[in-house]
């Protein structure tokens, strides 16, 4: 995957100029082509050096990105994306053969590594879209927030706003009606209750069964993506509904053979490739992994070394459920989840041998983007932003297994004809 884009950082280098006068060009309006998204700039790869003289400044992606080229290959099935994040789940879909009409999502940091890698992305609330502004489409995807579901979070469920968002996804999918759905979020949906006492699952089974006087067809499964060729234990839920008058029922991909998965497999690369840079940890952090090895968790720390709020929890470990804090995964497991907060306190980020969070490079590796998959990582608040959005994303593998099948089960022979 060649990006069409640079960085201020990659632009420097390459015309032999200082990031900070790069950054300042751009503001000038001196560089053609530079957009914006929030506090990134992004530079067309092909921008000759700049020359000192004025120019307008150019308007942020934000208002161009509104208009998205929906010219696509007739043959492929046309993807609606919402809530998109930085494109783990769209990648995915794509290698399986489908065109992407239409993405959005509203995180900033999440939409400029979507642009540098995938293209156009609409960056607006999903509240404020019209229906009418979203193309017609073949099959919508939505990755509603997952957070307020979270076993890591605080579990409010609905009762959070953003946990009301995939009725958001109703509206589009009643004006659309494409022929099939695909829902993804974590493990922690499937024990959530409804604000009428209800279970969610059930609510949005029931609400795709009938929506548009046509209904879907809709089967849900718990999925770990080390069944699917993605080197990570990582449970979550999708949903994969197909339009009543197709007369199909969606059946999920056999689990696969767990080959090369281990985390020696992840971490043996090219010392050239991109992103090859960590998010440093907290000096307490520091102090604890020293004593952590290869395999273990906090639980091998001495007592008298853990910071009071530890000591107080490895006191009762009953009472906090016996948490494994600061897990160190060996180089022949497979790695735990990654999250999107990338604390050692909830998943499985310090390297194997080495003091330090595992690179930007490595936890995409974990979620399966390809290594020409760029990410952002020019200054220490961007490269904390990467671990979000990569943390964030589907496993780009586990995405292209589900499109694959699908595919197969209802596009192939509309393809052949």
């Amino acid at each position: 995957m060649d990006s069409e884009w640079l960085t201020p950082k990659e632009a420097g280098v390459k015309w032999g100029i200082k990031t900070r006068r790069v950054q300042a060009l751009c503001l000038k309006g001196q560089i053609n082509g530079a957009v914006r998204i929030d506090r990134f700039w992004l530079i067309p790869k092909n921008t000759p050096k700049p020359i000192d003289s004025r120019t307008k400044i150019k308007k942020q992606l934000h208002s161009q990105v509104n208009e998205i080229d929906t010219v696509k290959d007739n043959n492929k099935p046309r993807l609606i994306s919402l809530f998109s994040g930085c494109g783990g789940l769209d990648l995915g879909f794509e290698k399986a053969g489908f065109e992407r009409v239409w993405a959005n999502d509203f995180d900033s940091d999440a939409q400029a590594v979507y642009t540098r890698n995938l293209g156009k992305i609409d960056g607006r609330d999903i509240l404020s879209v019209d229906e009418d502004d979203i193309p017609e489409g073949d099959i919508l995807t939505a990755g509603f927030p997952c957070q307020p579901f979270s076993n890591a979070g605080n579990r409010k469920g609905v009762h959070d706003s953003r946990g009301m968002l995939y009725k958001e996804c109703l509206r589009i999918i009643e004006s659309k009606m494409p022929k099939v759905i695909v829902f993804e979020n974590v493990k922690g949906l499937l024990s959530t209750k409804y604000i009428d006492g209800r279970n969610l699952v059930d609510v949005i089974n029931e609400d795709l069964s009938t929506i548009g006087g046509v209904g879907y067809n809709v089967v849900h499964k718990l999925l770990n993506a080390a069944d699917y060729g993605v080197p990570q234990n990582r449970q979550r839920v999708f949903f994969v509904g197909i339009k009543k008058d197709l007369k199909i029922n969606f059946v999920f991909p056999e689990k696969q053979i767990k080959n090369n998965l281990t985390i020696r497999n992840v971490l043996e690369m090219p010392k050239d490739l991109p992103n090859q840079i960590d998010w440093g940890l907290s000096p307490q952090a520091l102090e604890m992994i020293e004593y952590i090895p290869e395999g273990g968790s906090w639980k091998d720390i001495p007592y008298e070394q853990l910071a009071p709020r530890f000591q107080r929890i490895r006191d009762d470990m009953k009472k906090y459920r016996s948490p494994n804090f600061y897990r160190r995964f060996s180089r022949d497991e497979i790695n735990g989840t990654i999250t999107a907060s990338a604390q050692p306190e909830n998943c499985g980020i310090i390297h194997p041998t080495e003091n330090r969070r595992y690179t930007i490079r490595e936890i995409a590796r974990i979620q399966t983007f390809p290594d020409d998959f760029l990410f952002i990582d020019d200054t220490p608040k961007n490269i904390t932003a990467m671990y979000k959005v990569i943390g964030n994303a589907v496993p780009v593998i586990l995405a292209q297994n589900i499109a694959s099948s699908i595919m197969e089960q209802v596009f192939k022979g509309e393809q052949a004809c």
